[in-house]
């Protein structure tokens, strides 16, 4: 449909529906990616088009007065420093957009009480929803949220009486490769340096590395096993600094995450020690640029993308039906071999 002499400066939906010659209803309909199904497939590319020429765009407030609806939803990240949080959040803005929806995002940098403002701050903004990957065991702030009637969904963390619909990796068997892995390459005396215990993903991978051990027949020595306050570098590099202060003999090292991992790579180089010619690193997400790090780690890859696209899917779906039980997603995580670990014995 080409565009529209002397078009008006601000076209309105009557106008579009005067131009495709439908109904003002029907025009809503076909404009909104929720309610587009329920328009025939022709008139709804003709309201398009008309749209299109006449340069129309939807008012959110109007449309939110309608409907009862702001068209946003918020996000809550615990660090967008760290970069495997970017490219997942890019899977739930894609799609939210899809549906029409606007993500807010606030970074909480893991404190609750940033958190509790932030939520605060996004009620105060009339969110439809929240999707929070900031949610702890103790389940704290979040019973606080869900006190507030929005729907919510976890992303990236899980609770364990699955009372929130969440989309997450499986965080225990990825550990578990990982564990296999160095097992397979032949060490024994294989460390844990985790995360922390009270978020999912820290306890979760924690019992992947009991669970690879006692699959691969391995003892668990408590001298290799620490755990971190944050899934950081600086953690990583302390918690390596003191097993290697302790004497206890390691030949291989699981850490927590791709983050915890660099921060091992520093503790071995003070140290003159060589990764993997002295001890292996085995990381976890394959986060961005873990392929440039010098050795290449060799990390268990999630699918970042495809678990918060799953986020924001089970978000619009509570948001339609609310009182459907809860869903969990669990995608399968899996081992991407790069340079950081190595056969025992190897020259």
């Amino acid at each position: 449909m080409p565009p529209v002499a002397g078009r008006p400066a601000s076209a309105t939906l009557r106008d579009v529906a005067r131009l495709a010659e439908v109904h003002p209803g029907t025009v809503s309909r076909a404009l909104n990616p929720e309610t587009r199904r329920l328009v025939n497939e022709d008139t709804a590319r003709r309201v398009i088009e008309a749209a299109e020429s006449l340069g129309y765009r939807p008012n959110p407030i109007a449309r939110g007065l309608k409907t009862n609806r702001s068209y946003t939803v918020g996000v809550l990240v615990p660090d967008l420093t760290n970069p495997l949080f970017p490219p997942i959040v890019r899977g739930i803005q894609d799609r939210l957009e899809q549906a029409g929806y606007t993500p807010l995002i606030a970074n909480t940098d893991n404190d609750r009480e940033r958190e509790r403002n932030d939520f605060e701050a996004m009620r105060a903004r009339q969110v439809d929803g929240v999707i929070t990957a900031t949610a702890t065991l103790d389940h704290g702030v979040l019973d606080e949220m869900t006190g507030t009637g929005l729907p919510i969904v976890l992303v990236n963390r899980r609770l364990e009486d699955g009372g929130f619909s969440s989309a997450a990796a499986d965080d225990a068997d990825g550990e578990r490769l990982a564990v296999l892995h160095l097992a397979e390459l032949g060490h024994t005396r294989i460390a844990h340096l985790g995360g922390p215990q009270e978020l999912s993903t820290g306890r979760h991978r924690y019992e992947g590395f009991v669970a690879g051990m006692n699959e691969a027949g391995l003892a668990i020595d408590p001298a290799l096993v620490h755990f971190g306050n944050a899934f950081t570098g600086p953690e990583g590099e302390r918690l390596c600094e003191a097993l290697l202060a302790s004497g206890a003999a390691v030949t291989g090292l699981a850490a927590g995450n791709d983050l915890m991992a660099l921060g091992c790579y520093d503790a071995l180089e003070r140290r003159g020690l060589r990764c993997p010619d002295d001890i292996s690193v085995v990381g976890f997400n394959d986060m961005p640029f873990s392929d440039r790090f010098d050795p290449p780690l060799t990390t268990v890859a999630i699918p970042h993308y495809d678990i918060w696209a799953a986020a924001a899917e089970l978000l619009l779906e509570r948001m339609l039906q609310p009182d459907e039980p809860a869903r969990a997603i669990v995608l399968p995580p899996y081992l991407v071999v790069r340079k950081s670990s190595r056969a025992l014995g190897d020259a």
